[in-house]
């Protein structure tokens, strides 16, 4: 008899706590987070063409501590068509970046480096054709790190805007001074 009125006491508890467990996984369940649509600040933006045959990632604008402003990027042909497709132009909040050299076509799989002069240096190369390595500047228009801005990428295949962070450029390891006594 005791058993049973142990078990009968017991039901509403087991009850409560299979309640309170759907309750709580189903808290966040659907929710839009503040967080979800912002731009990471680390390994830069990436978007695609519409269909799917230019990419571009790592999209970043980079500041120098001399104060100038460069494009980070990598875009890539991804048609399985094996057309080859030209990066047309680009801009930062509407200025026009710079390019040296002029980017040549790209072919399938085949993909176009930009950087500062100073990112290019320490950026390890591929010795094959299919690797174009170009320097970017762009008038620094104030950049905040950590911002913001838009990038407009135009290629033959179609238009990417872009939401790039403003970083600063990575210190060679081993260089960075911090001075922990303040």
């Amino acid at each position: 008899m005791m058993e049973d009125t142990l078990v009968k006491s017991l039901k509403p508890v087991a009850a409560l706590v299979a309640a309170s467990a759907l309750a709580l996984a189903g808290c966040s369940a659907g929710q839009i987070t503040q967080t979800s649509s912002q731009v990471a600040a680390v390994d830069g933006a990436t978007a695609f063409t519409e269909n799917d045959e230019v990419s571009v990632q790592d999209v970043q604008v980079v500041l120098s501590e001399e104060g100038t402003a460069a494009l980070k990027f990598a875009a890539t042909n991804q048609d399985t068509s094996m057309a080859e497709h030209t990066l047309q132009s680009v801009s930062v909040n509407g200025e026009e970046v710079n390019f040296s050299p002029a980017p040549k076509a790209m072919g399938y799989n085949c993909v176009i480096v930009g950087d500062s002069a100073e990112g290019l240096e320490r950026m390890p190369r591929y010795d094959n054709e299919c690797f174009q390595y170009i320097e970017t500047t762009l008038p620094n228009q104030d950049f905040a790190y950590a911002g913001n801005v838009d990038v407009q990428f135009t290629f033959d295949a179609g238009t990417l805007n872009v939401p790039a962070t403003v970083s600063a450029p990575l210190l060679p390891a081993g260089e960075g001074d911090r001075d922990i006594t303040k």
